[in-house]
């Protein structure tokens, strides 16, 4: 092996010999997940106060947080509830946490979910662009970060762009990103949307689940 590329740079050295820092990853990590689980109990109150938001097949399946170290190479933590993935469709409110960048919100709706929620979500248009929504363009619907090579801000697209991008792809990714800056407030800002998300989806009298 060439020394040269298993050298240390300064910076590396100074971090190698240093273990605060990775201490310090730990602790933030540990009240990321906090902040997360306090989420969900909020978002399970809300489900269940509210029976008719989503069918309750689904709010039954219990929320989960997964934790991985390398989404483009940086840490990151994911609550998923609801969470339906199965082979040919989904239905998942997606928050996450990626080290460096955002907190996010997803709504994430792929076969019967889609078609049930298609108009919906195509009428909600002026409500998505006025509180910072994005549109996924993406053929990928696995990848989560706001580029303007998967996410398009709903409000500088028309709604007839809008409306075609919903009903045209196989799935939908209706997304928002809160600046870790907002780190105080954004516990309540994703509850507020998760909520936003559920009642545009929500179930109407007599309709059956999918």
């Amino acid at each position: 092996m060439d020394a040269a590329k298993i050298r240390l740079s300064a910076k590396e050295m100074e971090l190698v010999a240093n273990a605060d820092w990775i201490l310090t990853k730990s602790g933030i990590i540990d009240k990321v997940k906090t902040v997360l689980e306090g989420l969900q109990d909020k978002m399970l109150e809300h489900c269940r106060a509210n029976k008719n938001i989503i069918h309750p097949q689904i709010t039954q399946v219990p929320p989960k947080i997964s934790k991985g170290e390398n989404y483009k190479g940086l840490p990151y933590l994911i609550l998923d509830y609801p969470r339906i993935f199965e082979k040919e469709s989904t239905l998942a409110i997606r928050t996450m946490f990626w080290w460096g960048n955002f907190f996010s919100i997803t709504l994430q709706l792929a076969g019967n979910y889609k078609k049930e929620s298609e108009e919906r979500i195509s009428s909600a248009y002026s409500i998505l662009a006025g509180n910072g929504f994005f549109c996924c363009i993406n053929e990928d619907e696995w990848q989560h970060h706001f580029d303007n090579t998967n996410y398009l801000p709903i409000k500088e697209i028309t709604q007839g762009q809008f409306k075609a991008i919903i009903e045209e792809k196989s799935f939908i990714k209706i997304a928002k990103k809160i600046l870790l800056q907002q780190w105080n407030d954004a516990g309540d800002i994703l509850l507020n949307d998760f909520k936003l998300l559920t009642e545009i989806i929500s179930c109407q009298d007599g309709e059956k689940a999918p």
